[in-house]
């Protein structure tokens, strides 16, 4: 179904679902190729990071109190985080990695980005698998909420196919950009309310509060997954509003940018 949401897209012809497919399997399997667990790898992984902050932020240094199953807080925000972050990453050098394959056939460009972060998909849908049960028992809110999921994870998906449309076309002409990519993950990360909620944020003014809000556009698309999969709030229309606006705008954006300058691939490649 992941597939074929991607191949109807209209930018890519539906007779090029076949390679797209293609891409994103040889994508899944080259990433697990010669290990032993497989894809059971997209949940240890997320494991891990959610057991060493637990210990760091919850046991040694005592934050969020206010929050309750701080596991589970913290692992839906990583669901979020995870398929952003690794996007960007395969995205960036995704391209170039397909380098013969865009000299010697003629396709949309466009496909190589989508089956980046279509193949970061199997890593959602298992974080996911293993979060809603739990979070469907112990979440203290409204369990309806969840129902909103989809839109979350439709605006989600417009926001980062935008994005990784940009940083895959301009990293074929500026290949630092992926190292500056990696390079700010990790203090993008601490910034985003993952690790803790804004209540516990040492800088108490609202409009401080707001501007950080903004100014990470990573941060609404956090905060209505943790409302509807870990609350059980609705998120605001408002927040709808801006995560849906966002997402539009970067996947336009992208998209043009992608189209614009697409034409010297074959020469920069």
């Amino acid at each position: 179904l992941w597939l074929r949401c991607w191949a109807l897209m209209p930018a890519i012809p539906l007779h090029h679902r076949e390679l797209l497919g293609n891409l994103v399997r040889r994508e899944i399997r080259g990433r697990y190729k010669g290990s032993v667990l497989g894809v059971v790898w997209t949940l240890v992984t997320p494991l891990v990071m959610m057991g060493a902050y637990t210990l760091v932020f919850r046991v040694v240094f005592r934050t969020g109190p206010e929050i309750p199953n701080y596991p589970l807080f913290l692992l839906t925000g990583l669901a979020l985080w995870v398929f952003f972050s690794t996007s960007l990453v395969v995205a960036a050098s995704s391209l170039l990695a397909n380098g013969n394959l865009i000299k010697k056939v003629r396709f949309p460009r466009l496909i190589v980005p989508v089956a980046a972060v279509a193949a970061q998909a199997p890593t959602v849908g298992v974080m996911l698998a293993a979060l809603i049960p739990f979070n469907l028992w112990v979440t203290p809110g409204d369990r309806r909420a969840m129902l909103l999921l989809p839109l979350v994870l439709l605006a989600l998906a417009m926001m980062v196919l935008g994005l990784c449309f940009a940083v895959a076309v301009v990293n074929v002409l500026f290949r630092d950009l992926q190292y500056i990519i990696e390079s700010l993950l990790l203090p993008w990360f601490f910034l985003t309310p993952i690790l803790y909620t804004y209540t516990s944020f040492p800088i108490k003014s609202p409009r401080a509060i707001d501007a950080l809000k903004i100014l990470n556009f990573a941060t609404p698309y956090v905060l209505a997954m943790q409302d509807v999969l870990y609350w059980g709030r609705y998120p605001s229309i408002g927040m709808f509003a801006y995560i849906f606006a966002v997402g539009a705008v970067f996947l336009a954006g992208g998209y043009w940018l992608f189209q614009r300058l697409q034409r010297d691939l074959a020469v920069e490649l």
